[in-house]
């Protein structure tokens, strides 16, 4: 396991259904940058596919997102961690682009600037929509329940009803690090 890709808003900050707009407004959930942390320090790299409609609806600009994005980083930075590529989508769900998840422009995106392959590779997420981008291009779906992950997993179809599922972050890099 060379890569770990993770969602960002309800696996690494909290939610909000006002979306993250500003980095004012983002706020890491308790362990999940120590998370991140210890699978750089198992020398494993981690990347980010995010979702970030509030750009298409108004409520932010690239700006905004880049500064979340920053603070992201430096907190990151802060406790040892780092991020090698966060890719984001800034469409709206009607725009009919391919990198929205759950279609895979994302994580391609992710492979292209990191060369490392997508087959296997875990990818951590909150909603269907994070597994459903994972199967898609071969990696292995991973459920949290912070964020959208209790409805979520109250909700799998049977086709992701084996999809490995923890408490947060920290306890599914624990698994993975254990696995590794």
């Amino acid at each position: 396991m060379k890569l770990v890709i993770l969602d960002r808003d309800g696996v690494i900050n909290y939610d909000s259904e006002d979306y993250i707009k500003s980095a004012e407004e983002w706020y890491p959930i308790p362990g999940s940058l120590e998370a991140i942390a210890r699978l750089n320090n198992a020398g494993i790299s981690v990347a980010v596919a995010t979702n970030q409609s509030a750009v298409a609806r108004g409520l932010c600009d690239l700006d905004d997102i880049n500064a979340i994005h920053q603070a992201l980083r430096t907190r990151l930075s802060a406790v040892g961690g780092r991020v090698e590529v966060i890719a984001f989508c800034h469409h709206g769900p009607s725009n009919g682009c391919d990198c929205r998840k759950p279609l895979p422009g994302l994580l391609r995106e992710i492979r292209r600037r990191t060369g490392f392959p997508l087959s296997g590779t875990p990818m951590v997420g909150d909603s269907r929509r994070d597994l459903e981008a994972a199967l898609g291009v071969g990696a292995q779906p991973i459920l949290v329940r912070t964020g959208n992950g209790e409805k979520t997993e109250r909700l799998l179809p049977p086709a992701l009803a084996d999809v490995p599922v923890f408490d947060d972050l920290s306890a599914a890099v624990d698994a993975l690090l254990e696995r590794a």
